[in-house]
């Protein structure tokens, strides 16, 4: 299934949920789970990460302010395209929540400022559920 809006497009695979909203400040947020997501949640779905199955994958792009592109933290270009289980640590969780682990990547791309924030439900299989990660975010497009 597609989703797009607000310049964020992704192709979920089979047995994701996502939906892309704006926050206050008018910056998007795309949030995709292997789970069905809660309707109500915060722009990091801390809600639906500490209700996730140990075969649980969530992933966020959220966008920061304009002025922010291109500079420090937003250096670098993106969006990412893969990410391996190294990457996920438990010190980049907003949460910590025993066997869970998170990654984090900012990234500006056509004068946009975002941040990628993946979590997945266990460590154990961190290559697995990692690669699910990596095939929604090669589906991602921003404009």
């Amino acid at each position: 299934m597609r989703i797009s809006a607000h310049g964020i497009r992704a192709d979920l695979p089979a047995g994701w949920d996502g939906r892309i909203s704006r926050r206050p400040g008018g910056q998007a947020v795309l949030q995709a789970a292997t789970f069905r997501l809660p309707l109500e949640d915060g722009d990091f779905a801390t809600v639906a990460t500490s209700t996730m199955p140990a075969d649980g994958v969530v992933v966020v792009i959220l966008e920061y302010d304009r002025e922010l592109a291109g500079s420090g933290l937003f250096a670098a270009p993106g969006p990412p395209d893969a990410l391996a289980a190294a990457d996920f640590s438990s010190a980049t969780m907003l949460r910590r929540i025993p066997g869970q682990a998170g990654v984090q990547r900012f990234f500006s791309h056509d004068g946009r400022a975002f941040g990628l924030y993946a979590v997945i439900g266990s460590r154990a299989d961190a290559g697995a559920l990692a690669a699910r990660a990596t095939a929604l975010l090669r589906t991602l497009r921003l404009s």
